[in-house]
């Protein structure tokens, strides 16, 4: 049984809840974990509230909070492995992406720790008068809810525990019930690294029971959330009245433009990437691809063949290159999306069904699907479908290409391949995201700011930014000579 982590202490839930965690390539049992309620949020809660406010992380020096993070990514080196696998048996997702993940995630916390370990001192403020000190100096902002997503279980919550524990902050940590043993696993590192008890928190549980009322708490300072619109909505709204700070990530509908001059052979093959990768559970997935005009049968045609000879796989199966939806339920709505796009005049090139493979009947499979032809306002092109389903569109120039791109509620990330260098960085500055590649797809890097635009959120992960996001600026004065002013004699 895996518990919660509360105070430095691992104990079952209050109310006795469970959960089982099956593996979504095949359904298998991979543990029984602590399902928490509101009384285990509240406590985790105080935890925290208590070693902010008596604790002595806040007030370790920089260099030693920026020296645990780097002792952390070292631990995450040495485990990766299991980490790696423990991952992969939650989310499904194949072992060599699930490796990838952790190497990522021990390079955050080695940014992280690094940007902590050289920080300055504050920055003073030239007041014009020499007998003035006076300078603006970043602080923690206190008790921070984390609340992370299933699809990159510990690259999200990396994302934010690193910089929130090297700002000087205490945390409660909620992963996605669906997905919680490297969430756990962290635990167990940060303790083995030095971290004080009551740091770090972990409730595990659904978002109604434990993720709600850290939302509504008003001994949490900061909410930082990644997941669903839907429920960022919620979370601003609970966050409202105790005017908590929050950063929001909240997916995207994320374009992939491709000219005419494009390199044809790896616009194809990263177009495939783009949206398939992790089945398409990717929030900066490229599910929209925008072809110019005179390449897209072309394009389109060799896309669809290529897509259609995706092998589909648990994990462990080395020949596979794509796995499993999380859920049966996610796996119907995937089903339900495309089904609403086909009735809107969308055409099927390949997919748009479960594999007829017996040896994946008992996982949440749906083969990589395009569906081609697709206009403005459809459905499929403007909703998130959070699954390997492709819509693409056709445009005549770069103005159009564009206006549909950034024809969205989303502005989280997109992409345009061309020749034209200088054609490249217009059409990038005009696309209203958060990150734009030009001829690539998917890459970032811990040193490089990520969030979105519009719908898609407000607030940055990683980079300096990301850092700051989890700071309060306050500005000292001090008069080094003081003197009566004698204002009222």
């Amino acid at each position: 049984m895996v518990e919660l982590f509360i105070g430095g202490e691992w104990t079952a839930a209050a109310d006795g809840g469970v959960r089982e965690i099956r593996c979504p390539a095949d359904g298998t049992l991979v543990a029984t974990v602590d399902e928490a309620g509101p009384k285990d949020a509240s406590a985790a809660v105080a935890a925290a509230r208590d070693a902010f406010d008596r604790g002595p992380w806040p007030g370790t020096p920089a260099a030693e909070r920026g020296a645990l993070l780097l002792r952390v990514s070292a631990l995450l080196e040495r485990d990766k492995d299991a980490l790696a696998r423990a991952e992969s048996l939650d989310t499904g997702k194949r072992l060599v992406e699930s490796v990838y993940d952790m190497e990522d995630i021990a390079r955050c916390f080695r940014y992280f720790g690094s940007l902590v370990a050289t920080g300055g001192h504050g920055r003073v403020v030239d007041t014009g008068d020499p007998g003035v000190d006076s300078r603006v100096v970043h602080e923690p902002v206190g008790v921070c809810a984390l609340i992370t997503p299933w699809n990159y279980p510990l690259l999200q919550t990396a994302w934010k525990v690193a910089p929130a524990l090297g700002a000087g902050n205490t945390f409660v940590l909620k992963p996605s019930e669906l997905t919680p043993h490297t969430a756990v696993m962290l635990m167990r590192l940060l303790a083995e690294a030095g971290l004080p008890a009551g740091a770090a928190n972990l409730v595990l549980g659904a978002g109604a029971t434990a993720g709600a009322p850290l939302t509504e708490d008003p001994r949490v300072d900061m909410v930082s959330f990644t997941g669903g619109l839907v429920t960022g909505r919620r979370i601003m709204a609970a966050a409202a009245p105790t005017v908590k700070k929050v950063a929001l990530e909240l997916g995207g509908k994320n374009p992939n433009i491709v000219f005419a001059d494009a390199a044809f052979d790896a616009a194809v093959d990263y177009a495939l990437t783009a949206v398939f990768l992790h089945a398409g559970q990717v929030c900066s997935a490229g599910a929209r691809l925008l072809v110019q005009e005179e390449l897209h049968d072309a394009f389109v045609t060799e896309l669809v063949r290529q897509a259609g000879a995706i092998p589909l796989g648990g994990p462990f199966d080395d020949d596979a290159r794509a796995g499993p939806l999380i859920s049966a339920a996610h796996r119907e709505k995937v089903e339900a999306y495309v089904a609403a796009g086909l009735a809107e005049g969308a055409v099927l090139r390949c997919g748009g069904e479960r594999p007829d493979d017996p040896a994946l009947r008992d996982g949440f499979y749906y083969l990589p699907t395009v569906l081609d032809e697709c206009t403005p306002g459809m459905s499929v092109v403007t909703d998130e479908s959070f699954g390997p389903v492709l819509t693409v569109e056709r445009f005549r120039d770069e103005d159009e290409a564009v206006a549909l791109a950034n024809d969205t509620v989303y502005g989280l990330a997109g992409a345009v391949w061309t020749s034209d260098a200088a054609r490249g960085h217009r059409v990038a500055s005009r696309v209203r995201a958060g990150t734009v590649w030009i001829n690539d797809f998917h890459p970032y890097v811990p040193q490089a700011e990520w969030g979105g635009m519009k719908q898609s959120g407000f607030g940055r992960e990683l980079g300096p930014t990301g850092l700051a996001e989890y700071q309060e600026a306050k500005h000292i004065w001090r008069n080094l000579s003081p003197s009566p002013q004698r204002w009222f004699a």
